[in-house]
């Protein structure tokens, strides 16, 4: 999805659009999320990009934007720019390191 939003449009009410965008967002992301994986992926990642144009875009995670659109919104914008981009990704699982303290700390909640 790269496409830019108007804030501002003729007979309608600025706060209800806002949350129209959002939906929108929300449901490309939902839409997106239920294609399938390529084989040896797990998981969709999302590219983001948000700014006021498109030449002025940032990165930004997912989970930011829609607080970017209430930041743009409050300050009066007249619209602002929203690219997502999903990718295949493979989510790897976290090495955990095991302490004999840790093992240990189990015990001494019995000792008591």
């Amino acid at each position: 999805m790269k496409k830019t939003f108007k804030l501002h449009v003729e007979g309608k009410n600025s706060d209800r659009l806002l949350e129209a965008i959002k939906h929108e967002v929300r449901k490309y992301v939902k839409r997106e999320k239920r294609k399938t994986l390529p084989q040896g992926a797990n998981y969709w990642a999302f590219d983001c990009k948000f700014g006021t144009t498109e030449a002025a875009a940032e990165v930004l995670h997912l989970g930011e934007i829609t607080k970017q659109m209430d930041v743009v919104s409050k300050a009066g914008g007249d619209s602002f720019y929203v690219e997502i981009l999903a990718r295949p990704a493979v989510r790897t699982p976290r090495e955990r390191s095991v302490d004999e303290n840790d093992l240990n700390d189990d015990d001494d909640m019995f000792d008591e």
